[in-house]
């Protein structure tokens, strides 16, 4: 008990720090571009969720360490934490573009090190894809709230898409089936975050952000359709298990149909 007590401990102490450096990188964007209010409560609330949530799902679960990978997404974590708080901040004032593409580029660019620091270093668990999973989805609805701004509510599809869908699967669990491994689904998950970067640097022509970002709704509307279906064709397959044969001499006789009479 004493030893599970000790490795909590250490666990919890890793979000601990996660959550600090959440507030110094806050405290550093709030002196750069003198954030207003609504940055500060937005970036503090999301430091404070996901210290609340991790921490508990570190509790609940079996893991002795929070391992190297577990902190490659914290990181990003972290790096999410401050371009949510920039977003929110770009309904007030004018947002640094150069820092929030800089802080969502390096996000990105690092969705790919944690899954490879886990297989290499074999600390690959179920916590460690579900986190890595939701910074992913956390930073796609973000980005389309800032994207949004420019070019329509229509890229709130984009954000809203996976929270929709796990909404649905609790209506009907046959869509919280697990789905086979697929390198599309891949492709078109990274394809978000990019074309959702490339519309909000605000480099190219109007047209040509909203054909990118019109892309990548298309491609994520056909992903999700592919797999509703395959969820759907699987669900409604009734296996009926085969009967053993009997051989003929082990089958028992008909009863009688006379009833036996019993010698008075």
């Amino acid at each position: 008990m004493a030893l599970n007590n000790t490795y909590d401990a250490r666990l919890q102490q890793e979000t601990a720090v996660g959550a600090g450096v959440q507030l110094l990188l806050l405290a550093l964007l709030g002196t750069a571009i003198g954030m207003g209010v609504a940055g500060w409560l937005t970036g503090l609330a999301f430091a404070f969720a996901t210290w609340a949530v991790l921490s508990r799902a570190l509790h609940r679960s079996a893991l002795r360490s929070f391992g190297p990978a577990n902190r490659v997404t914290l990181g990003r974590a972290t790096l999410v934490g401050g371009v949510t708080a920039l977003v929110a901040d770009s309904f007030e004032s004018a947002p640094p573009v150069t820092l929030l593409v800089g802080l969502t580029a390096v996000a990105l660019l690092l969705d790919g090190v944690d899954g490879k620091v886990a297989r290499r270093t074999g600390t690959s668990s179920a916590l460690g894809a579900r986190f890595d999973m939701e910074v992913d989805a956390f930073l796609i609805l973000v980005l389309s709230v800032y994207v949004s701004t420019r070019l329509g509510p229509w890229v709130l599809l984009i954000g809203a898409m996976r929270y929709a869908f796990v909404a649905a699967a609790r209506l009907a669990p046959w869509l919280n089936s697990p789905l086979p491994p697929s390198f599309a689904r891949k492709t078109v998950a990274a394809l978000q975050g990019i074309c959702l970067l490339v519309a909000g640097a605000g480099l190219l022509p109007y047209g040509v952000e909203f054909g990118v970002v019109l892309l990548a709704l298309g491609s994520l509307v056909w992903s999700f359709g592919r797999d509703v279906a395959w969820l759907w064709r699987n669900a409604r397959q009734v296996v009926v298990p085969e009967e053993p044969e009997i051989p003929a001499e082990e089958i028992p006789a008909p009863a009688s149909k006379t009833p036996e009479l019993v010698a008075g």
